[in-house]
């Protein structure tokens, strides 16, 4: 799968080691930084550059990191067709996909350590929407909202 991953300085500690975990997984996975956690920079601007590889669909999911995943995950859900989603357990990571198509998966590394974010990270990228059609219905209801801004 071709995977964006993006952080913050503060989520670049973790970033690192997932890029890594999931190249060895054998995904194809595009690093758009930050490259340093010394340097001080804004997580919106990389939620974007996360949210706008899939959008254009040269990734077809995004991993973004932060120290809280929070505003990650608020900057990102900005953009029109991402649904960016706010993990810290395996079972939303992959029930996120399967019934809510989510497409940007945040994580917050001052919540969580390593280890769990392999698995998080792991759950989302092997989880497949459903196409269920109670599904699809509530995904037209959020597409409706989005045009409404």
């Amino acid at each position: 799968m071709k995977i964006a991953i993006a952080s913050d300085h503060a989520g670049y500690p973790l970033k690192a080691a997932l890029l890594q975990r999931l190249m060895e997984l054998g995904h194809e996975v595009a690093d758009l930084g930050t490259d340093s956690a010394d340097k001080p920079v804004d997580y919106p601007d990389f939620a974007e550059k996360a949210g706008r590889e899939v959008l254009s669909g040269r990734a077809e999911r995004a991993i973004v990191v932060c120290g809280s995943g929070v505003g990650a995950c608020v900057a990102a859900n900005k953009l029109k067709g991402i649904r960016a989603g706010l993990c810290h357990d395996t079972y939303s990571a992959h029930q996120g996909v399967e019934h809510d198509d989510m497409n940007v998966l945040c994580l917050g590394s001052r919540i969580i350590g390593a280890a769990l974010a392999f698995e998080i990270a792991e759950a989302f990228v092997k989880a497949v929407f459903s196409q269920g059609e109670r599904h699809k219905r509530r995904l037209a209801k959020i597409d409706k909202l989005e045009e409404e801004r």
